[in-house]
């Protein structure tokens, strides 16, 4: 339906020519040629629209809300941008709060849905502007460090990142509003960046994750023009505070593409500003199959509605720097138990300086890594207290994912699963046969005493 919607579209739009500085032109898009309609859009989002266009103000809902319900799908958040300001906004609800430093705004809260409220915002490069005024400024590498200049619908539509997410729905009379070709490329199913890729990469470092994040999500390709300068200015993402590359990590690989989101990585040289131990270590020859297997075992579980820890993420994608480290540390001589140790805390003080790694998941995560020594141990009492580790879950399923990775003979992941569901009997049984299938050791003779 969607095709068809824009195939009549068709006339409407010119080809772009030359770099993506050239114009574009607004497109009032009518109802009967979109398939936007209300009861896609929580009655939230429509109270909240509906109460600021009676209150005087534009609003319109914008952005992924819009692209995902053309595309057919059903969108998890709902952002509205308006011409009220924060603080104008804030006044017409009472169950809102302002909130940012970089950004300022609204947060509408109706239980658990919060509809996100952004005043629109002009082009701070543009912008009639003193060089050190608070509202506009930049380092030395171009990166945008505030920018909260409000400006037309237009410039605020032209300074998105994406032309798919430039896209604007109108309640009152339930148009589209199209000002840079986004209905064409999602025809097309590709990311396209508005302005020229390089300047707004250089704001930005971090529209490139989002690139990623966006094609892996959709499964659209990225424009020629847009991806071009994307390996020589990855390492510019270096620049970006850790804590806020923490957050863009989760958002990466929790969305439910994380296997396909990997490879673009990958394929992009992004894996090295994010994971600098990880990305040497596979370039020395490491294997990255534990990675990709873990990836793939954690789409399938938010497919399936289930929840996905950072913890076990982080643990996964730096598991090929500490094997590497891990090894290096006893073929010197080191003992293996305190050659991980130090292998734990070399690896994660240098991935903190890349990407910050709170301490409620680095802890865990230093556990499950810890566990993959002691879960082949299993004689005597050592099973029930591993079984009784309050990380042993997590840890288990590490280990079922490297021998799914190859990384170790099959045969120990399928012993703890049914030790795991049999009762203390059953499992007292298991520790027998175990026992008894051991090699046994041999005695020494005693040497024949000596007759003098």
């Amino acid at each position: 339906m969607f095709n068809n919607i824009i195939d009549r579209m068709s006339s409407l739009f010119s080809s772009t020519a030359g770099k993506q500085t050239a114009a574009y032109q607004r497109r009032d898009i009518p109802r009967d040629q979109h398939n936007v309609s209300r009861s896609a859009i929580s009655e939230p989002a429509k109270k909240v629209l509906s109460r600021l266009n009676n209150a005087g103000y534009e609003a319109y809902l914008v952005g992924g809300g819009v692209r995902d319900i053309l595309l057919g799908g059903q969108p998890k958040d709902f952002d509205i941008a308006t011409s009220a300001t924060p603080e104008q906004v804030h006044e017409l609800f009472r169950n809102s709060r302002l909130i940012g430093r970089r950004f300022r705004i609204v947060h509408v809260l109706f239980g658990r849905e919060v509809i996100e409220v952004t005043t629109f915002r002009g082009n701070a490069a543009d912008a009639d502007v003193e060089e050190d005024d608070d509202d506009r400024r930049t380092s030395e590498h171009g990166l945008l460090l505030r920018d909260n200049v409000y400006g037309s619908m237009e410039e605020d539509a032209l300074r998105r990142d994406f032309t798919v997410n430039a896209l604007y729905y109108c309640i009152r009379d339930f148009t589209v509003v199209d000002f840079a070709d986004g209905m064409k490329d999602l025809k097309n199913r590709q990311m396209r960046l508005i302005g020229d890729p390089e300047t707004r990469y250089r704001e930005d470092p971090v529209r490139m994750l989002r690139a990623i994040r966006f094609a892996a999500k959709l499964g659209f390709t990225i424009e020629r023009e847009t991806e071009e300068p994307i390996r020589k200015l990855a390492p510019l993402l270096t620049h970006i505070p850790p804590a806020r590359l923490f957050e863009e990590v989760l958002k990466l690989f929790s969305a439910g593409y994380g296997e396909a989101t990997y490879k673009l990585l990958s394929d992009y040289d992004l894996l090295a500003p994010l994971f600098p131990e990880t990305a040497a270590a596979i370039a020395n020859g490491e294997s990255d199959e534990l990675i990709r297997r873990a990836l793939q075992n954690t789409d399938k579980r938010i497919a399936q509605g289930k929840s996905v820890t950072p913890y076990f993420l982080f643990a996964a994608m730096l598991w090929p720097a500490l094997q590497a480290d891990w090894r290096k540390r006893q073929d010197n001589g080191e003992p293996p138990l305190p050659a991980l140790h130090q292998a734990i805390g070399r690896v994660i003080g240098q991935q903190v300086q890349a990407t910050s790694i709170p301490k409620r998941f680095s802890g865990p995560m230093k556990e499950i890594w810890e566990l993959q020594v002691r879960l082949p141990r299993r004689q005597g009492k050592r099973s029930f207290v591993t079984l009784s580790h309050p990380r042993f879950r997590a840890a288990y399923d590490f280990l079922l994912v490297r021998e799914d990775a190859g990384e170790i003979e099959p045969g120990l992941g399928q012993w703890w699963t049914e030790f795991q569901e049999l009762d203390e009997k059953g499992q007292e049984r298991m520790l027998t046969e175990l026992g008894s299938a051991a090699p046994k050791k041999r005695r020494r003779k005693k040497p024949a005493a000596r007759k003098d």
